[in-house]
């Protein structure tokens, strides 16, 4: 069990977390539209395993300024996850939530920041919700830790995780919205040990 990592993930693993990825944007999608009080619609969620050392490619150039929310992951499940959104999404959200446009430009404030923050602990929190649900598995998020950085910065966190456990990272990309379609990237890191925790209390050989 030790020796397993991402790289081993065949079809029949990807179809089970896809599942996970669709069942955790839905859930993240309602509780996003609850928030704003308002309808949203979301496309069918892409999940990918990515290389951890070149997440950018699939998000963004790495000299772009992005917004990630971090959190660590404890109970049955170790590890860590992040949300990242790129600043245009970012920003629609806040002033859909805060009822006041951002300023383009401009750097958030403190309160558009915390703002973000529970966002994102919201939308971390479909997901583990939706991951514990289907493994009966207890996960529990830690508080989360919100940054506004360069992409290189920010996804250098993954990269050096997953340096430790194979080359690939799970990462499955989001998309909602009403009149304006927001794109979200999730990136689940599980510690060694846990991945063939989920794996084995789905049902699936290791």
């Amino acid at each position: 069990m030790a020796d397993f990592s991402l790289d081993q993930v065949n079809e029949m693993y990807m179809d089970v977390l896809k599942e996970i990825g669709n069942i955790g944007a839905g859930n993240a999608t309602t509780a996003i539209a609850g928030m704003l009080g308002m309808r949203l619609d979301m496309k069918v969620p892409s999940v990918l395993f990515k290389d951890a050392a070149k997440l950018s490619d699939a998000i963004c150039p790495e000299e772009e300024t992005i917004v990630g929310v971090f959190l660590e992951v404890t109970d049955a499940i170790t590890g860590s996850m992040m949300f990242i959104l790129k600043l245009d999404s970012a920003a629609y959200l806040v002033s859909k939530l805060m009822g006041m446009p951002h300023e383009e430009g401009e750097p958030f404030t403190e309160m558009e920041l915390s703002a973000m923050q529970e966002i994102g602990n919201i939308i971390a929190g479909s997901y583990l919700s939706a991951l514990s649900n289907m493994t009966n598995l207890r996960i529990q998020p830690s508080v989360p830790y919100i940054s506004v950085d360069m992409a290189a910065a920010i996804l250098s966190v993954p990269a050096v995780i997953f340096g430790q456990y194979g080359e690939n990272a799970l990462l499955i990309e989001t998309e909602f919205g009403d009149d304006v379609m927001i794109q979200g990237y999730f990136i689940l890191m599980p510690d060694q040990e846990s991945y063939p925790k989920i794996l084995q209390a789905l049902g699936m050989p290791v």
